[in-house]
């Protein structure tokens, strides 16, 4: 698969390249360090340069999509992995993605019951609530 960022007269693109898939420095070495992608000594230019090879901007493209989508960086890794195996079935990334889908519903009840603590909460305040003996409010002092 041909990257759309790879520039028609280079072997790799370089870092130019890469930040205009939106990842920082210190993010791609991250990635590098967590074992995500590897680059070999061929991969450097003279000047230690590094050139990406399109299969690892294809890699970055994936994570950055996965991140968009909310998956962790060991979600999107597996991701990753069942790609490169050819175990990328819509069926098997389809039970995966409906697991997160669990995961962001409970996480939205959540937010939601704390919300409404929260909401009810000011209105006690709002409505006249006395303060604690010490003055400060009752929703922040146990």
């Amino acid at each position: 698969m041909v990257c759309a960022f790879h520039h028609k007269n280079r072997k790799n693109a370089n870092w130019g390249t890469v930040q205009v898939i939106g990842f920082s420095r210190d993010t791609i070495r991250f990635y590098e360090k967590s074992g995500l992608f590897k680059l070999g000594r061929k991969d450097r230019r003279i000047n230690n340069y590094k050139d990406y090879p399109d299969s690892i901007l294809t890699k970055l493209l994936i994570l950055k999509k996965l991140k968009s989508f909310g998956f962790t960086l060991n979600e999107s890794s597996d991701f990753i992995a069942m790609i490169e195996e050819r175990q990328a079935s819509c069926c098997k990334v389809s039970a995966k993605i409906s697991g997160k889908i669990a995961v962001i519903d409970d996480k939205i009840r959540e937010l939601q019951q704390v919300r409404r603590m929260l909401a009810n909460g000011v209105a006690l305040c709002l409505n006249g609530r006395a303060p604690s003996i010490d003055g400060n409010c009752e929703m922040l002092v146990p």
